[in-house]
């Protein structure tokens, strides 16, 4: 027994040994996404000019043993020296091994004497140069390294978690430079990103030249500033980030015009520059909707001639007509001879079909072919492009509407519309491979808080339900990135990273337990991201309520997430400036809004927080002879761009709740609910509260507005406080979904506790 106990003591202690040296590697590696296996060595190898590369198949790794010399050349003045003999010391070696077959994966190991790269692919050897890089000093990225550069002994054995790594934007709503295609192509690489889901077309802008209709660029590229560059316009008054670029602003017959393409030339020297960071470039060109642009100049790709806005969407070309599949195939097979990806995409979304239902070709084509609904015209459409496809050696993808009329089980579909969970599932089970991109939290053009990087990691691409071999169909992830309120380079850098690089870890190495190592790892990704000019997101600020309330007084603290971050602010209703004052215990002691941010050493502003201060009595119980558990709940079906517009009179149904979430009852596309009754506080003081909506809501208690979170938008988390007396107080809140996201979340806390769920027995009606 005694021998028994030791043992067990002694694989105990070897346990917590090479955990705690796992957890150690992870904190002092700032490696994203993190290596499948890493374990520290002994000492450093030193980078000089009397380094060599060597390589016995220098011709297949020409390319890679480039991108490496790249690391070096600034700092070191030069290029290394290629050779196909390995030396025993001071040497790079490129070591070819047919046994390690996965796409990517590759082992680097690295000791005082030699670096030794592994791989069966060009990926894998990439890849491993991409780790060099980020072991490499902050200083290289701008060739300050001096004459050596330090690595430190290693050995990694890593592969990726899904073949499909990808990253959207949407150049059409607003347009991007090559220089900045180029740049964001280069961050993706770095992160080990493969997928550049590149959207060239939609109804603001056609920006790809097809040389057989060139009136799609002359005309289709270009547009008068519409109503989101004017909602961008306003908001550049407070944020520069929202400053269109100029360049992309011509004058033109006596109007101010917005826009750009790209020739087919800079595409394929695009192509050919992504493909020596290993990113494949998607091309989409959304059809059958989403063709504005296009039949603005064609207007006899539409059934009728006409080119408007339907209920929700433009009218779309028509899938009835010989000369629409005429265009289609013509656009798409110059599209074909710029990009060689295996994949095109289709679009197939959001398509208004009101009008093929009156067309009298489409009847015909409908009783001809044995189409039974409009929904399949739109299958019948994106089959006979995907054989066309399929003709010319590609595989299609379209967005998972396509699903809705039949689809082929060889088409590929990228799943978004949160609203329709079951379309992954459908998809898979059809024979579909699957792309997640869902809208939450996967839509990076929606506005970050501090959940969103959270949210991102801990993202399972896998849908629940799938059998094993289903699961085998979900071939990855991408984060999506449409530019309606993008309108600069600084923007898109905003609103991408740092999210990307949560994105990039989950994908690869899909392990939710580094979550801590990789915020950790995260800030020290930081100064990287500043020598690449990166304008990235900087960490939220920590404790912050948007509405607080006092009975007396109250002191304003705020911990910067960041020891290099100094906190400002201002109550003069002005931004925050870099010369604004310091931060530290101000007293709050009237009603007044404070804004606050946090500067880096280099004058860099974060988030601007406007916490609006209320002094307060404490709210006075109120009697009630008889309550039932529970909350009232009114149901509204319709559709309702804020609370204040949830129509009165008769709810469409009625039911109790003993939690604020959306029951699975509600299958609305888009609806309201208002929750009625009290809640029973245990105990005076002051309450907060921290409601989360996609899309809107509002909440009182003691009839005082406690948290505005109102309006159309994704999922987000707004936070208010209310002075309460112990006892029953009014509770309201009204919660519209305008489609998309159905997120209902509350949670409170006191006396700066964390948030935690309100108990089902406060609730009362």
């Amino acid at each position: 027994m005694f021998r028994k106990y030791i043992f067990a003591l002694l694989v105990l202690l070897v346990g917590l040994c090479l955990n705690a040296s796992y957890s150690f590697a992870q904190e002092n590696y700032s490696l994203i996404p993190y290596p499948k296996s890493l374990e520290p060595g002994k000492g450093n190898f030193y980078i000089t000019k009397q380094t060599i590369i060597s390589s016995a198949l220098i011709v297949k790794f020409n390319s890679e043993i480039n991108q490496l010399n790249e690391l070096f050349a600034a700092s070191l003045g030069g290029d290394l020296k290629v050779t196909k003999s390995a030396r025993p010391t001071n040497v790079i070696n490129i070591v070819y091994d047919p046994a390690i077959k996965s796409p990517g994966a590759y082992r680097l190991t690295i000791t005082p004497s030699k670096i030794t790269i592994i791989s069966g692919n060009n990926a894998g050897v990439f890849y491993a140069i991409e780790t060099i890089r980020q072991l490499l000093p902050v200083s290289a990225e701008e060739g300050k390294a001096g004459s050596k550069l330090t690595l430190p002994a290693l050995t990694i054995s890593d592969e990726p978690g899904y073949s499909w790594r990808g990253m959207h934007l949407d150049v059409s709503r607003h347009f991007f430079s090559i220089a900045y295609l180029r740049r964001f192509i280069d961050r993706m690489a770095l992160y080990k990103m493969n997928k550049f889901h590149l959207h060239l077309t939609d109804d603001q802008g056609w920006r790809i030249e097809i040389k057989k209709y060139p009136k799609l660029t002359e005309e289709g590229a270009w547009r008068t500033f519409d109503r989101n560059d004017t909602a961008c316009m306003k908001r550049s008054a407070d944020n520069p980030d929202f400053t269109i670029d100029k360049e992309h602003i011509i004058q033109k017959n006596g109007k101010t015009l917005y826009g750009g393409y790209y020739t087919q030339q800079q595409m394929k020297d695009l192509v050919k520059y992504a493909a020596q960071k290993h990113v494949d470039i998607i091309p989409e060109i959304d059809m059958p909707g989403h063709m504005m642009a296009a039949i603005n100049s064609y207007p006899f790709l539409t059934c009728n001639g006409e080119n408007t806005w339907g209920q929700f969407f433009t009218k779309p070309i028509c899938p009835c007509n010989e000369n629409t599949f005429a265009f289609a195939e013509n656009v798409f097979s110059e599209i074909m001879d710029i990009f060689p990806s295996e994949y095109i995409h289709i679009g197939g979304d959001e398509v208004e079909r009101s009008d093929w239902a009156k067309s009298d070709a489409c009847k015909a084509l409908m009783q001809r072919e044995g189409i039974k609904d409009i929904a399949g015209l739109e299958s019948y459409f994106i089959n006979r492009m995907e054989k066309f496809f399929n003709s010319k050696g590609r595989k299609l993808i379209g967005w998972d509407e396509v699903l809705e009329g039949g689809i082929s089980p060889t088409a590929n579909i990228m799943y978004w519309r949160t609203w329709v969970p079951n379309a992954p599932a459908k998809a898979a089970r059809n024979g579909n491979h699957v792309i997640m991109t869902p809208g939450s939290p996967l839509y990076f053009d929606n506005p970050a808080d501090k959940n969103s990087i959270y949210n991102v990691y801990h993202f399972n691409p896998i849908p629940a339900g799938l059998t094993p071999e289903q699961a085998k169909l979900i071939i990855g992830a991408q984060a999506n990135v449409w530019s309606e309120n993008i309108p600069s380079e600084k923007r898109a850098d905003y609103m991408t990273m740092p999210r990307m690089t949560a994105l990039a870890e989950m994908l690869w190495t899909n392990n939710k337990e580094h979550y801590t190592s990789y915020e950790k790892r995260l800030v020290m990704q930081f100064p990287r991201m500043d020598a690449l000019n990166i304008n990235y997101r900087l960490p939220d600020l920590d404790g912050i309520i948007d509405s607080k309330v006092f009975v007396e007084s109250d002191r304003l603290n705020v911990t910067s997430p960041l020891s290099s971050l100094t906190i400002r602010f201002t109550t003069d209703g002005t931004l925050p400036q870099a010369s604004s004052p310091v931060l530290n215990n101000l007293l709050i002691s009237h009603t007044e809004t404070v804004k606050v941010a946090a500067f880096t050493p280099g004058g860099k502003r974060g988030d601007v927080y406007a916490i609006r201060y209320e002094q307060q009595s404490l709210a006075k119980p109120v009697m009630a002879n008889k309550t039932d558990t529970g909350l009232k709940v009114d149901y509204y079906k319709g559709f309702f761009k804020g609370t204040t517009y949830i129509r009165s009179g008769q709810p469409d149904s009625t039911y109790t709740a003993t939690s604020i979430d959306v029951p699975k009852s509600v299958n609305a596309p888009s609806f309201g609910l208002k929750y009625r009754g009290y809640i029973d506080v245990p105990e005076t003081g002051i309450y907060t509260f921290y409601l989360t909506c996609d899309d809107g809501g509002i909440l009182k208690i003691a009839d005082r507005l406690t948290v505005d979170n109102d309006g159309l938008h994704s999922a987000i988390e707004k936070t208010g406080q209310v002075a309460l007396s112990k006892g029953l107080q009014p509770f309201a809140l009204d919660f519209i979904e305008g489609g998309g996201g159905f997120t209902l979340k509350l949670k409170y806390s006191f006396n700066g506790s964390e948030p935690k769920d309100i108990p089902q027995s406060w609730f009362r009606n």
